[in-house]
């Protein structure tokens, strides 16, 4: 047929648009023997289309060819309709394409280096499934900003696949990266890059949306009017499973999982500075919450510096509960939550908890170096020696929780921070010394009670025996200090003398020796202020007084008493015994005197008058000094009884005695009454009246 349309036809060859005849003729036979070959790849439909030439047919044919040539149009026209038809287009998911790029990234991975870096575009082409997937993408990443705020409610499925489809997205930005520069390929990787930003900045803000409201799960945050409101405004954890929350300090289980897929794909992804900084700063303002919630605030080192004792005093137990709540727990959970979401990458868990905690301890450590600086005083002491114990005790147990480098930094700081303490301690106790020597003041206490200087330095050695392991500990580990008047004393290694006879192995330490240097000191500033009475019967009361209350706060006291020892408590003892004694010489011999028989008889005879005067010098002395004693003071119960009875021992027996054998030589009625006031009852209740500290009139006759 072909043949005999060119045959019949000849000028159709000449109204042509193109080139000359015979190339027509050819053109005309190829597309004639490709339309009987059946071929339908579209890519070889669009080659004849683009090989097919354009023509036009503007003479009008003769009736009886119309037929055939109407035949051939048809038959070309058919042949056009069968050359446009396409393949169905191929309906992709993110799940059916991610399975072509992962072939296609395992073929990048197997291409030899040396072709990749020829850039070579027979080398590396990047099928048009890539850009499906990168709008499938696109789409997922729009879809999750606009969830924003309900991140928590996503199917956790879908989320599975946003997650592997962004490490997909990584993976093609690192294997065609070397492509950037090149003109056929710059506009895809530069999509593909723009993609993995976009889907990391949304990762981003989910994993800190995670570390944000997941926190408040923990029952003490809970408490908070603030973070309540906050839970409202965010999505939560059912409170069904904040049981759950307790090994990572309020996180679920599940949040713990989200947050290390999270981290692992910005890690891998090349955005591992983004991801640590988020964490950084969401569980650094979390442990300052913990230290709000605690009560401690941070202080700097100026504004300690600035503080009132009073203020500070407050702040110091504060410090000492943070430092063991982080200790025992917030650094142990810290820890596990870290290496948790950091599963994959243990150098970078540990140096960020190394990073989040050392701001903690420096903030912590400067508060303990600060207040060591402050002015010394001696009620300053005992909590000094709380902050030296809870530095001793607590940071130990912190250091096994860093890396070797950091242990050794805490160590070095924590010591430095512990010594300065140490050294401060040991100077206000020394200073000890320096106050009692400066209690030079010359008015007596009224009725010879215990001293205040006395008061005070027996409760302040009975408070520092509780601390006794401790100072110790702190004088063996600073003998070397030495105060300004060192050289007027013994040094605390050798020179010290023994004290403590029966317990020398306690002696060898400088505070046993110090303590020891304490109480001579306080033994010589009593025995000077006893002079200043001009009683001498009161000044013994004074020392009696003094000396009862040492003994018994060091009886009261086992770690006192175990560094004084029995020796001294005896020989103690032995002074007081003779300190009661001086006093019974030295009030109640004058009266004893008036009872005694010598001087009455004469010639055998009683002498009456004698004997009167006896009676009236009795009365008179006894009057004398229960007004006077009764206003003395013996405030240990105890010793009063044991005066008392003494008294009335050496009193009554003689004094019923002489009424007994020389009462009768007295006329009964009028002189008797007169002569004799006191019966020996009335003496024993007058006696129980002594050392009250109550002044009388004078004792006056019982009815």
């Amino acid at each position: 047929m072909e043949s005999d349309l060119s045959e019949k036809h000849p000028p159709e060859k000449k109204l042509s648009n193109n080139s000359d005849s015979s190339a027509n003729k050819e053109n005309d036979t190829s597309i004639v023997n490709n339309l009987n070959d059946d071929q339908p790849e579209s890519e070889t439909c669009d080659q004849l289309v683009s090989q097919s030439p354009k023509t036009e047919v503007k003479v009008k044919e003769p009736d009886n060819t119309s037929h055939e040539i109407e035949e051939v149009h048809q038959e070309e026209k058919g042949n056009d309709e069968k050359i446009e038809e396409t393949p169905p287009e191929i309906h992709y998911t993110l799940e059916t394409v991610s399975r072509d790029i992962d072939q296609f990234l395992a073929t990048l991975s197997a291409t030899p280096k040396d072709a990749k870096e020829e850039k070579d575009e027979k080398v590396v082409e990047i099928p048009a499934f890539v850009e499906k997937f990168l709008d499938l993408v696109e789409e997922k990443v729009a879809e999750h900003d606009w969830n924003e705020g309900k991140k928590c409610d996503q199917n956790p499925e879908d989320d599975s696949w946003f997650l592997e489809a962004v490490n997909r997205v990584s993976k093609l930005t690192s294997s065609l990266y070397e492509l950037r520069s090149d003109p056929n390929h710059a506009s895809l990787v530069n999509r593909i890059g723009e993609n993995q930003q976009r889907a990391m900045a949304y990762l981003e803000d989910e994993f800190r949306v995670i570390l944000e409201d997941v926190k408040h799960n923990d029952p003490d945050h809970n408490n908070d009017a603030k973070g309540k409101q906050h839970e409202a405004d965010r999505c939560v954890v059912p409170e069904s499973e904040s049981t759950e929350t307790d090994n990572f300090l309020g996180y679920s289980d599940e949040a713990v999982s989200r947050l290390n897929r999270i981290a692992k794909e910005m890690i891998e992804g090349g955005f591992e500075s983004e991801c640590c900084h988020v964490y950084m700063m969401i569980r650094g303002q979390a442990l300052d919450e913990c230290f709000v919630d605690i009560g401690f605030e941070k202080i700097s080192i100026d504004e300690v510096q600035k503080m009132q004792w009073e203020a500070l005093e407050r702040e110091i137990p504060l410090w000492i509960k943070a430092v063991k709540e982080c200790a025992s727990m917030y650094f142990v959970k810290e820890l596990k939550l870290a290496e948790a979401v950091f599963s994959s990458f243990p150098s970078i868990s540990s140096s960020l908890f190394s990073n989040l905690t050392r701001s903690v301890m420096i903030q912590l450590l400067n508060f303990a170096e600060a207040v060591a600086l402050t002015k010394r005083s001696a009620e300053k002491l005992f909590k000094f020696l709380d902050i030296y114990e809870t530095l001793r005790d607590s940071l130990p147990a912190m250091g096994a929780l860093f890396s070797e480098e950091y242990e050794n930094e805490l160590k070095t700081e924590s010591t430095t921070a512990r010594c300065r303490i140490g050294e401060a301690a040991i100077c206000i106790f020394c200073d000890l010394e320096n106050s009692i020597k400066s209690d030079t003041g010359k008015t007596p206490v009224p009725g010879g009670a215990v001293h205040p200087l006395t008061r005070y330095t027996m409760n302040y050695l009975k408070y520092a025996g509780e601390y006794k392991a401790t100072l110790e500990q702190v004088f063996r580990e600073h003998t070397k200090i030495e105060r300004a008047d060192s050289t007027s004393r013994p040094r605390f290694e050798s020179e010290a003398p023994k004290f403590n006879k029966d317990n020398d192995e306690e002696n060898e330490s400088p505070f046993s020796n110090q303590l020891m240097r304490v109480m001579d000191l306080l033994d010589s500033n009593l025995e000077a202020k006893s002079k200043l009475y001009r009683d001498i019967a009161l000044s013994y009361i004074f020392m009696m007084n003094n000396g009862r209350y040492i003994v018994q706060k060091v009886k009261g006291s086992t770690e006192i008493h175990q560094v004084i020892g029995d020796t001294w408590c005896r020989r103690k003892s032995s002074e007081l015994r003779n300190y009661h004694k001086n006093y019974q010489r030295e009030t109640w011999s004058k009266l004893l005197i008036c009872l005694g028989p010598e001087g009455l008889q004469v010639n055998g005879k009683v002498n009456k008058p004698v004997l009167k005067e006896r009676f009236k010098s009795f009365n008179m002395l006894f009057d004398e000094i229960h007004k006077t004693q009764s206003s003395w003071v013996v405030s240990d119960e105890q010793l009063q009884s044991e005066l008392r009875v003494s008294i009335a021992a050496l009193v009554i027996p003689a004094y019923r005695s002489f009424l007994g054998r020389f009462s009768q030589y007295l006329t009964p009625g009028r002189q008797s009454e007169k002569y004799i006031k006191y019966q020996s009852e009335d003496l024993e209740t007058y006696i129980d009246e002594l050392f009250d500290g109550n002044p009388t009139s004078g004792a006056r006759k019982r009815p």
